[in-house]
């Protein structure tokens, strides 16, 4: 089996997604010095993180971090892009995977009890066939060993894309677009929620609006990537 890998390698070679670089035979999706050398924020280690901060006085999350720093231009956004624009949904599962095993070590989100991903509205699903949120939260999910949910929040408005608003527009483009469904089997329970990628913070305000109303319930949030300012 390994020579006919090696053949079709040679043909179809493998690529890093962040790098471009042919893989090696162990390695899948992203190459080890990228592996390495990616910007991770390391969010998971801090209490309060500059993540969570973007969130100060707008929603009160438990912990917030990030397995990467985004920045224009830059290799996390050649992931970003793969994932979204080549349909690469195992490649956002693998990395959902990854960030479990970091997780995992510092036993951040041990208390957690669901994950939910952050959904797209049903047209906006079906053209592009999948959820890049819900593919790496199924990872996460896996690596954390933690039930995950698509049905309990609902994006019930479809919304024009986040791309070059100004911060006060995407506030205004997601305003109540989310609805909760069987609030009360969600009583008490500490819900992580799972971004792609956080910006400005307005899907997941908008997000909090809807699952505010869940008695006694406590929101984690876990993205991808985190744009910091201080890095774009």
């Amino acid at each position: 089996m390994s020579v006919i890998n090696d053949f079709l390698s040679l043909i179809y070679p493998r690529h890093c997604e962040a790098c471009s670089r042919n893989l090696y035979r162990h390695e899948a999706h992203i190459c080890n010095h990228c592996r390495i050398n990616l910007p991770r924020s390391n969010y998971h280690k801090q209490a309060v993180s500059p993540m969570h901060m973007t969130f100060a006085g707008r929603v009160p999350l438990i912990m917030a971090c990030s397995y990467f720093l985004y920045e224009k231009s830059g290799k996390v956004q050649k992931l970003l892009h793969a994932i979204k624009y080549e349909e690469q949904q195992e490649l956002a599962r693998y990395i959902g995977r990854l960030y479990a095993e970091d997780l995992q070590s510092a036993n951040t989100f041990a208390g957690v009890d669901l994950i939910l991903p952050v959904p797209l509205h049903k047209n906006k699903l079906k053209i592009r066939g999948f959820n890049q949120s819900e593919e790496f939260a199924k990872g996460l999910a896996q690596g954390l060993q933690k039930d995950m949910s698509t049905h309990h929040l609902n994006r019930v408005m479809d919304t024009k894309t986040q791309t070059r608003k100004k911060k006060y527009e995407r506030w205004e483009n997601v305003d109540g677009i989310f609805q909760v469904q069987e609030a009360g089997t969600l009583y008490g329970k500490h819900i992580l929620l799972v971004d792609d990628v956080v910006t400005t913070g307005a899907t997941i305000e908008a997000s909090w609006q809807a699952l505010k109303q869940i008695e006694d319930v406590k929101v984690s949030l876990v993205s991808i990537a985190f744009a910091d300012r201080q890095f774009n």
